[in-house]
């Protein structure tokens, strides 16, 4: 399995070469003034590009997870919020295909610990091929259920189709990469990887995907995973305390902090964990390239910054950040789940000030930021003035 998926990895990467030159002519010649006929088959370039560029980065994606080198950032993450961003995206395929989808009640409370970026990629991708595969003018029908058993609490999650269901003797083959079952009963294109992928991605944040159908009824896959509170149901009276410790300190000069992080959860408890030094005004960014342009602008105090980002690795931010003249001595401090003594070294000669671990612990993070503001404002005291 190994020698497999290094296999697959490094072909993936070699395909990437070629193609990006493919997709990118067919870009520049889809600028131009051209007749129709030749549109149209710049066209079936581009779509038919795109569909293996899709096919390259699934491949990887199984790849890196059958050899363990797939990084997930678990967290507790708000399944409303996932749900919500799920069926913006969805909606313009259902609406083309004329099918109608029955949303759940997703009460605000609910988190899970997973990956916010995978457990989207998930959903999506049921609920596309609930879209896809289903009769016209179908149905779609979206569940979420807390589960409770034995003293563990689960999340499941459910979508159902009345599409034509797939053959119980058919089941097995259901996970199995590049099986695309009853491709032959419709047009519609796939890679055959899509509930693969989904099924190693679940179990990699300690999830279960489960399938039922019945032929000529429909199907329903259903994802369970932990559940867990939310960050601020975490806390107790003594983070309160804490919180006011630091709300009888002396205050800080005004300051602001840019917060890089696209988990709104985090975001939250960040923002209410800073009430106690009000002198702080928090800028969130909840992409990486975001981030680095309202760094260049605003030149904050303080950044704090998250690794996995939906359009770039903290690691690159921070390289990038560092590249600038107007951000190469802004203090950073990273603030990940991966606490590994290598990563933390990797970090450290890229630049970083310093590393907080997930959850935070809110005395140690408050010191953090507070004695690095303070060495800031002895620095900007040190300096002479002309005069």
């Amino acid at each position: 399995n190994r020698a497999k998926s290094e296999f697959l990895s490094r072909m993936s990467h070699e395909l990437r070469t070629p193609l990006n030159s493919v997709l990118g002519f067919a870009q520049v010649l889809a600028r131009k003034e051209i007749p129709p006929d030749q549109r149209k088959a710049i066209d079936h370039i581009q779509k038919a590009g795109r569909h293996l560029l899709n096919l390259i980065n699934e491949v990887l994606d199984i790849a890196r997870i059958e050899s363990n080198r797939q990084a997930l950032s678990l967290e507790p993450v708000q399944v409303r919020a996932v749900v919500a961003e799920v069926l913006n995206l969805i909606q313009p395929l259902a609406a083309e295909r004329g099918c109608e989808i029955e949303e759940c009640e997703v009460d605000e409370n609910w988190y899970v610990h997973a990956d916010r970026q995978r457990l989207t990629q998930v959903l999506l991708n049921l609920l596309s091929n609930a879209v896809k595969y289903n009769r016209p003018g179908g149905r779609v029908w979206l569940g979420c259920e807390k589960m409770e058993a034995n003293g563990a609490r689960s999340l499941r999650i459910s979508v159902s189709d009345s599409g034509i269901g797939i053959p119980r003797d058919s089941m097995g083959e259901l996970f199995t990469p590049f099986a695309r079952l009853g491709a032959e009963q419709t047009p519609v294109e796939g890679t055959g990887l899509g509930l693969a992928l989904s099924l190693r991605l679940v179990q990699a944040m300690n999830g279960t995907l489960e399938a039922r159908s019945t032929l000529g009824e429909g199907s329903t896959f259903t994802i369970e995973l932990p559940l867990v509170d939310s960050p601020l149901e975490r806390w107790s009276p003594s983070h309160a305390a804490k919180l006011e410790m630091h709300a009888s300190r002396p205050r800080l000069k005004p300051a602001t902090l840019l917060y890089v992080e696209d988990n709104l959860a985090n975001l939250a408890l960040i923002e209410t964990v800073l009430t106690a030094r009000p002198e702080i005004t928090v800028i969130p960014a909840l992409q990486g390239q975001i981030g680095i342009e309202l760094a260049t602008e605003h030149q904050p105090d303080v950044i704090l910054l998250d690794l996995h980002l939906p359009d770039m690795s903290g690691v690159e931010v921070l390289r990038r950040l560092r590249a600038q003249e107007r951000t190469r001595d802004i203090p950073i401090i990273i603030v990940s789940a991966d606490a590994t003594p290598d990563s933390m070294q990797r970090l450290q000669n890229e630049g970083a000030t310093a590393y907080l671990t997930k959850p935070i612990d809110v005395d140690e993070f408050l010191g953090a930021i507070e004695r690095l503001l303070e060495q800031r404002s002895d620095s900007e005291r040190r300096i002479p003035t002309n005069g």
